[in-house]
């Protein structure tokens, strides 16, 4: 996205025309979404009512966006005809336009859903508030270990991860999990690793997995990545029994987490010497190509690239724009595979799909 692009603004027309009924008084509809902090009951956001629809106009900036229908609260918030969550509706803005919607049911409409919990009992909680003190903040930290890892005296690779709520247990993750547990808990004992996951920050997500100031706040990818290598991984080092150097260590993650995974192993290629890149953000960061054309490789640097044809317009071309980036650095093709998933989306069903192929990939080059 061009820089000027963050500050022309085009006028948006979101209009619904289809909404159920209501089983409660609260009956305004909002919008809630990346462009407003999630803020569930922004008056900016909210939508009138005219006779035909429920109706916003409002000028944005070009670019694309996530968001939801609520009214006034995550209690509220739109779902499918059979009260389940839905995935967030994904926008993408070029110019004055008109966004039609139909909401099919409301949260409140339905009996609670009893969530489980469904990690594996080789996944546990390190700490409910770890410190990160470059960002002034507290986070989640889980950790899975090998099933053999009480009895051995094994040491493991690790591989670092972002957004920790939705990689191993239902419960806390908010559209579905990886099953990255389910996934390893079938392999060998030879092919185990370690995965730490780290939570992401809620409303400061964008912000934190993006180096770069954009729309969205200013960038903290640096600090966040600093967290990583100078006190997450020196207590996990120091508290398992881990493969420290650079080639058993690996960073990865999806969208935002993609993008910041990019960045990790171009800012320390001596710390991470291999990145999982799941449908890459990189278009909330276009600095981010001139730094990788700056930045050096290892010539046994490994990156995955991995999206699905169909997230958006941009998705395939943006990833392969970054792949032959790093190509022309001299890094063997078999180091940084560039896979496209047919008919897949931005989601976690697919990043549970692409993992496995990943580890494999992953796994042979130690």
């Amino acid at each position: 996205m061009c820089s000027t692009c963050l500050f022309a603004q085009v006028k948006v027309t979101f209009e619904i025309k289809n909404v159920p009924a209501f089983k409660s008084a609260t009956k305004t509809l909002y919008l809630a979404g990346d462009f407003n902090n999630w803020n569930a009951a922004s008056y900016k956001w909210q939508m009138g009512q005219n006779r035909i629809a429920c109706q916003l106009i409002i000028d944005m900036p070009p670019g694309k966006y996530a968001f939801k229908v609520t009214r006034g609260s995550w209690e509220t918030v739109e779902c499918s005809t059979t009260g389940n969550d839905i995935p967030n509706r994904e926008i993408s803005i070029v110019h004055d336009t008109t966004v039609e919607m139909s909401i099919a049911g409301w949260k409140d409409n339905f009996p609670p859903q009893d969530k489980k919990h469904t990690a594996s009992p080789n996944v546990n909680i390190i700490s409910e508030k770890f410190a990160i003190p470059q960002l002034g903040r507290q986070r989640r930290i889980w950790i899975y270990l090998p099933s053999d890892y009480a009895t051995s005296h094994k040491k493991y690779p690790v591989i670092y991860m972002h957004d920790g709520q939705n990689l191993f247990d239902d419960y806390t993750s908010g559209y579905g999990e990886w099953g990255i547990d389910e996934i390893l808990d079938k392999l060998p004992e030879k092919e185990e690793s370690i995965v730490v996951g780290i939570d992401h920050g809620g409303e400061y997500r964008i912000t934190e997995y993006d180096p770069y100031d954009s729309k969205y706040g200013k960038g903290r990818g640096d600090d966040y990545v600093d967290f990583l290598v100078n006190n997450l991984k020196p207590y996990i080092d120091k508290n398992y029994r881990t493969k420290k150097d650079v080639k058993h260590t690996t960073i990865a993650g999806s969208s935002m987490g993609g993008l910041i995974s990019m960045y990790a192993i171009l800012k320390y290629p001596n710390i991470f010497g291999n990145a999982g890149v799941f449908s890459p953000a990189f278009w909330i960061a276009p600095d981010i190509y001139q730094f990788a054309q700056q930045k050096s490789l290892p010539a046994n640097a490994r990156i995955y690239f991995v999206c699905g044809d169909i997230e958006d317009k941009t998705m395939v071309a943006d990833m392969k724009k970054m792949a032959d980036i790093i190509q022309a650095k001299g890094i063997d093709e078999n180091n940084i595979p560039t896979v496209i998933m047919q008919g897949e989306k931005h989601n976690e069903k697919q990043w549970n799909k692409d993992f496995p192929a990943f580890y494999s990939w992953l796994i042979r080059g130690y």
